[in-house]
């Protein structure tokens, strides 16, 4: 329900504002089960404050309690469709926070498949690893 309500919020803020300065992303997710969730898990939705720089929120999964949780994002593009992204919880930023290197291929009118690869800034406490991940992500911009 609660992602119902987000995602009637973010249509309902991109219908009243600037059609050109919204962009709304999703990240595949392939290690659940076939549902919807696969593709919504990981919503967010950003604000183009010009050509290359867009900040936004995005959804980070739930706490203890069940309650989303919500990452801070950023995207700086880069000629030929590359951009740089960071992400961060908003709480312990500068612990938790990942960058990535991506493309965008617009696919159809503003739609776009972005490939991209993102590693955490720092080592994980336990491991001592700072193990990457390939991930596929979708947008469109309004």
């Amino acid at each position: 329900m609660k992602k119902l309500i987000l995602a009637f919020a973010v249509a309902f803020s991109t219908i009243c504002a600037s059609a050109q300065n919204f962009m709304v992303v999703s990240t595949y997710d392939g290690d659940q089960e076939v549902t919807m969730d696969k593709v919504t898990q990981n919503l967010g939705f950003g604000y183009a404050l010009n050509d290359t720089w867009t900040l936004g929120m995005i959804q980070a999964g739930e706490d203890v309690d069940g309650d989303m949780t919500y990452d801070l994002w950023s995207r700086y593009n880069m000629k030929n469709n590359l951009y740089v992204s960071a992400q961060a919880p908003t709480e312990e930023m500068m612990d938790n926070l990942t960058v990535g290197l991506g493309y965008s291929f617009n696919v159809w009118k503003g739609l776009s498949v972005e490939p991209r690869y993102t590693m955490p800034l720092t080592a994980d406490e336990t491991t001592g690893d700072r193990e990457g991940t390939f991930n596929l992500g979708f947008s469109y911009k309004f």
